[in-house]
């Protein structure tokens, strides 16, 4: 549930915004409609409520062409919703209440081993439980299935689950949530190639918003710029660049070709307001990179 507001409002501070808009959204299921709009075969294991949010969110996923066999429609809880404030330069600020998200255990995860069998790679967050990502995790190890984390929202990991991640996408909050440090802490991209190591993640690409993002790993340290546009609503572009870097690593590209391939993505998507339905088409993204130079 989105609105538009002058500017984020301060503790005690009450805002008069734009008009409520109800949008589709949730990481995992903006990230699965991502790959989908670039082409990718997808199947979501995810658990809904049973109520019209839950309704709205299957149908929506089928008409994407999104495998929902292993959708669990929990009747216990109610499907998650965010709350989100988006100011007039873009940025916003996001409550989340996980309801249905927090049902998703471990054995749905298993029930589904021959989606994993099948897959090129598996995308995950940390909106779900801690330990139904961490039977995740061991499940691609077992079928031999590359991962990538994406570990938002942000929280302390432990070091024998990053260690046992191919890769890891975090924002400059998360890395310094990981590594322990204040959020608001400013870490160079040498600091924060570091703090990741220190850690144990083998390979990690950070995103730094309007900056581009960061490649890391035990070698290399490279910056990627950002792809110039006007924003709107940055709501999901985390979710856009990882939906589309999912993509194209499991195309085979190379960790630097997909990381400029999912900030074209990302920077689309922050041209249109919500979630889901700032998620661009392949068509889209191949056009910004060709305008771009990038063939």
């Amino acid at each position: 549930m989105v609105v538009t507001c002058p500017h984020i409002p301060r503790p005690g501070e009450t805002v008069i915004g734009g008009d409520l808009a109800m949008v589709a959204g949730g990481k995992g299921a903006n990230q699965a409609v991502a790959a989908a709009r670039l082409g990718a075969s997808v199947t979501f294991v995810a658990c809904l409520g049973h109520d019209p949010f839950g309704d709205a969110a299957e149908d929506a996923f089928r008409k994407e062409s999104i495998d929902t066999r292993y959708l669990v429609r929990d009747g216990s809880a109610p499907s998650g919703v965010a709350l989100i404030c988006v100011e007039e330069s873009g940025e916003n600020a996001i409550a989340v209440a996980p309801g249905a998200n927090s049902h998703l255990v471990p054995q749905h995860v298993l029930r589904a081993r021959a989606a994993f069998e099948q897959a090129d790679l598996v995308l995950l967050q940390l909106e779900i439980s801690l330990e139904t990502v961490a039977a995740t995790v061991e499940l691609a190890s077992e079928t031999g299935t590359q991962v990538i984390l994406n570990p938002a929202p942000a929280r302390a990991l432990p070091a024998e689950l990053l260690s046992s991640v191919g890769l890891i996408t975090p924002n400059r909050t998360e890395v310094a949530t990981l590594c322990g440090l204040p959020a608001e802490k400013e870490m160079s991209p040498s600091r924060l190639s570091e703090g990741l190591q220190s850690l144990g993640c083998t390979r990690a690409v950070v995103t730094l918003g309007a900056q581009g993002c960061l490649i890391v790993d035990k070698q290399t340290l490279l910056e990627i710029p950002a792809f110039r546009v006007d924003p709107v609503d940055t709501t999901a572009a985390g979710d856009a660049f990882n939906g589309a870097l999912a993509v194209a690593i499991a195309e085979g590209q190379s960790l630097e070709t997909a990381a400029v391939f999912a900030s074209a993505a990302a920077a689309i998507s922050v041209t249109r307001l919500g979630a889901q339905p700032s998620m661009p088409a392949r068509a889209q993204v191949e056009e910004l990179l060709s305008t771009a130079g990038f063939s």
